[in-house]
């Protein structure tokens, strides 16, 4: 096997969503530290600011991915400052528990316009700039859209919707040249598995871990930095992930076994507990007021 040194990335142009911290700050350092250029887009303007800086000054964009229009202006204007794109890494994700029964249907409604809607938003702005050969795709998808933990089916349900536009991505652009990927993540060390794993609720079912243990970012990071040189149909992180996604059902057993108890008061908590998104979000109009 060719060993990797990341040289294979230099003078790719990449477009990253939720690039203002987390997996998208951090690829974002080491792409543009091994000669690729980077556009960064995300809610936080003075950590994308920062980033931005760290990676040469590479032009930045306030976005709300959850709006249509907004992204389409956006990545119109990054790609032209760009001057062309070859890579588009689908990011930007959001995390809060539900209690599927009385829990705030809000939650949910906002995680799929961030975690599916935004993925679909994103792609249909770029994906015409990356259809060619040596265009890529890469969608942040997760473990979670394998296997379903409680309190998690909002983020489970996204992020099995992300999954699903990246493989139907895959064929629909194939003849263009332009391949697609799809990214699988256990818990990361990243703000986003803190905060999600930090709420009463989880402690009570899981005490102050996680389902497998944080893993730490810096190997995921050079996963993703090896799909994009060699554009890759599928990434995981940690290693182990790739053993689970073919037992999809067995492991979803284990884990309905091995949570069982403790999840009836977890569910109470969930109900009444203040837990915020693990990205503040901007307003957005509840998309069931929209048909009153």
């Amino acid at each position: 096997m060719k060993l990797f040194t990341g040289a294979e990335v230099a003078g790719r142009k990449v477009l990253i969503t939720g690039a203002a911290r987390g997996i998208g700050a951090a690829l974002a350092r080491q792409l543009h530290a091994h000669g690729a250029s980077v556009a960064l887009l995300g809610l936080e303007p003075n950590q994308l600011a920062e980033v931005a800086a760290e990676c040469g000054d590479a032009p930045w964009r306030y976005c709300d991915v959850g709006d249509p229009a907004q992204v389409e202006r956006v990545v119109g204007t990054l790609v032209a400052e760009l001057g062309g794109l070859d890579v588009v890494v689908a990011n930007a994700g959001v995390a809060k528990q539900l209690a599927l029964l009385g829990g705030d249907p809000s939650v949910l409604e906002q995680t799929l316009t961030v975690n599916v809607l935004g993925v679909y938003y994103t792609l249909r702005a770029a994906g015409p700039h990356i259809c060619h050969p040596g265009g890529y795709a890469l969608i942040v998808s997760s473990l979670a859209a394998a296997v379903n933990l409680p309190l998690a089916g909002a983020y489970s349900a996204s992020k099995a919707g992300a999954e699903v536009l990246g493989h139907t991505l895959r064929n629909e652009i194939r003849h263009t040249g332009a391949k697609v990927g799809v990214a699988y993540f256990a818990e990361l060390d990243t703000d986003m598995t803190t905060r999600g794993f930090g709420t009463a609720a989880a402690r009570s079912i899981l005490g102050r871990s996680t389902v497998s243990g944080v893993a730490p970012l810096g190997p995921a990071i050079d996963a993703v930095e090896r799909a994009i040189a060699r554009r890759k149909r599928q990434v995981v992180a940690p290693w182990w992930v790739a053993a689970v996604l073919p037992v999809r059902p067995i492991a979803q057993r284990v884990i309905d076994i091995a949570l069982r108890r403790g999840v009836a008061g977890a569910l109470d908590i969930a109900r009444s507990e203040d837990a915020p998104f693990t990205t503040e979000q901007p307003s957005r109009p509840r998309r069931m007021e929209r048909h009153v």
